[in-house]
């Protein structure tokens, strides 16, 4: 009997191939995305925040702000599996484009807001980048991040906001028709602002101009409450016999808003600012400000951090506030966006982080939106159509209060289906940045 044949020895297995570059994911994601219940926001379905992100909006409770972005005190999320939207990016680094990832370490840039404004908001400052490094080192549970806030807004309805120190002669009116501001400041500071002309070293105006504030801010409670019932007394009184100035009714409203409080004062030293739908202003770090009524569309920097010294409850930090700023007296330029294709509107800020492009599409039309080199989020604000990738053989239905996360590197296109056109707007890295 033949012994059995031997068997061959088994074949070594194939080494895995190694996995190929992933390439950019051309996904369309819907988002969930968060919203701020602050005491200053408009109340229940009136919001037009609790319009766009809650079906059922409770009456009684304010909706202030809906933030789209991945800011971990408001992150948003996908819808469907409920992944963190910045969780998702930190998987898919090809989403934001290499430029955007390698700048700004794998995460979006930008924070996209709705804000939806009944009471005005603190006055306010935002750090630049090297101080809010300081500050969230010092005091983490105040300052909770260490990035800067550069800021834009623009309106969705009328909009009101302070922004940036009045001009010299302007102050000067103030000084000499509002004389409990005197009476807070001193004699000393007020000269100085009064003998002030024009021509004036810049240096010289700043540093008049920021003792005066700082004396007005840091006087006490006692002296403060008696000044503003003194004003309002008066202007009240004024009232019977006279129109009010714009900035008088504002100190009224403030007043009832926000009695006794140093910031109805402050108000006076301030540009204020009276936005159209459709107009824009945006806020560089270090400059005072503060929204006052309206409803916007809101971007800025990944940050949320805020210096606040007055028209709030929540913690003042006035020493840092009264020295963190730049004191300019300027009015702010405002921004109308500039056509950049057929329905699409951009405004273009003078920061990196941001841009936000305002897309109109009448019923009936497409509107293509080339690929850009970094990463977008779209909020559909009105009407009803499709957007769909250039990747998707099928669009996805597009609506009210929809928000969808579109990669770098991907053609949109986006239709209207119903017998309005939607207005969408979109949130992207500054066109600059790239160029």
């Amino acid at each position: 009997m033949e012994d059995p044949p031997a068997l061959a020895p088994p074949e070594p297995e194939p080494e895995p191939e190694p996995e190929a570059s992933p390439a950019p994911p051309q996904r369309l994601l819907r988002l969930r995305c968060a919203v701020q219940h602050y005491e200053w926001g408009q109340h229940g379905a009136a919001s037009l925040v609790a319009r766009l992100a809650d079906q059922n909006p409770d009456p009684a409770r304010p909706y202030a702000e809906l933030w789209m972005g991945t800011h971990p005190s408001g992150p948003s999320t996908l819808l469907g599996d409920g992944a963190l939207l910045r969780d998702w990016l930190a998987r898919n680094p090809d989403a934001l484009g290499p430029a955007v990832a390698a700048r700004w370490g794998g995460d979006l840039p930008f924070l996209f807001k709705v804000l939806s404004v009944a009471k005005a908001l603190s006055i306010q400052a935002h750090p630049d980048k090297k101080l809010a490094e300081v500050l969230h080192a010092l005091r983490p549970s105040t300052y909770k991040d260490d990035n800067h806030k550069p800021e834009m807004a623009i309106a969705f309805t009328e909009f009101r906001a302070l922004c940036g120190f009045a001009p010299i002669e302007e102050l000067k009116d103030v000084l000499r028709t509002v004389p409990e501001i005197e009476g807070l400041i001193g004699h000393e500071d007020t000269g100085k602002l009064m003998n002030m002309k024009e021509y004036d070293g810049v240096s010289e105006v700043k540093s008049s101009l920021r003792s005066a504030f700082a004396k007005l801010m840091t006087a006490s409670k006692d002296m403060v409450s008696e000044a503003v019932a003194k004003l309002i007394s008066r202007l009240n009184t004024d009232s019977k016999i006279r129109n009010l100035t714009d900035k008088e009714q504002l100190v009224l409203s403030l007043e009832r808003q926000y009695q006794d409080d140093v910031g109805v004062l402050a108000a006076l030293f301030f540009n204020y600012v009276k936005l159209s739908p459709g107009e824009a202003l945006y806020i560089g770090p270090n400059e005072p400000h503060a929204y006052l009524s309206g409803e916007c569309i809101e971007i800025m920097a990944t940050s949320d951090n805020v210096v606040r010294a007055g028209l709030t409850p929540k913690y003042r930090d006035v020493q840092t506030l009264c020295s963190m700023l730049t004191y300019k007296q300027a009015f702010p330029e405002i921004l109308r966006g500039v056509p950049v294709q057929p329905h699409v509107r951009r405004y273009t800020p003078p920061f990196n982080e941001f841009e936000v492009d305002c897309c109109l599409v009448p019923p009936g039309e497409l509107l293509v939106i080339s690929p850009v080199p970094g990463p977008s989020v779209f909020l559909v604000m009105t009407g009803e159509g499709e957007i769909q990738l250039d990747s998707m053989s099928g669009g996805e239905k597009a609506k009210e209060g929809d928000v969808f996360f579109v990669p770098a590197y991907t053609e949109v296109k986006i239709s209207a289906c119903g017998p309005e056109s939607v207005l969408l707007y979109r949130a992207g890295v500054n066109s600059r940045f790239f160029s």
